[in-house]
C-alpha cells in the first residue's frame, strides 16, 4: 500500500521540471553553436561540403567535354596515370 507524501510529489515534479529544463538548455547550446559556427564559416568564405562535390563533379563533366571536343584524354581519366 502506497501512502501520499506531499514532499515527495514535490519533489517528484521538480526532478521533472529540472530535467526538462536540462534538456532545453542543451537543445539552445546546441543551436548557439551551430549558428556560431555557420557565422564563421560564412565569415571565412568557406562552402559547404555538399556544394564543393557537386562543383567537382561539373568540373570533371566539363573538363570530359573539352577533351571530347579537342580529341584528347581529360586529364585524371583512366590510363592518364600512366603518362608521364
Amino acid at each position: 500500500m502506497q501512502t501520499q507524501n506531499p514532499f515527495l510529489d514535490e519533489m517528484a515534479k521538480l526532478t521533472t521540471a529540472a530535467m526538462g529544463l536540462a534538456q532545453a538548455a542543451g537543445d539552445e547550446a546546441k543551436a548557439a553553436f551551430r549558428s556560431q559556427a555557420d557565422r564563421i564559416a560564412a565569415e571565412f568564405d568557406l562552402i559547404r561540403r555538399e556544394d564543393f562535390d557537386a562543383l567537382k563533379a561539373e568540373v570533371a563533366a566539363l573538363r570530359a567535354e573539352i577533351a571530347a571536343l579537342r580529341g584528347t584524354q581529360a586529364p585524371g581519366a583512366a590510363g592518364a596515370a600512366d603518362a608521364p
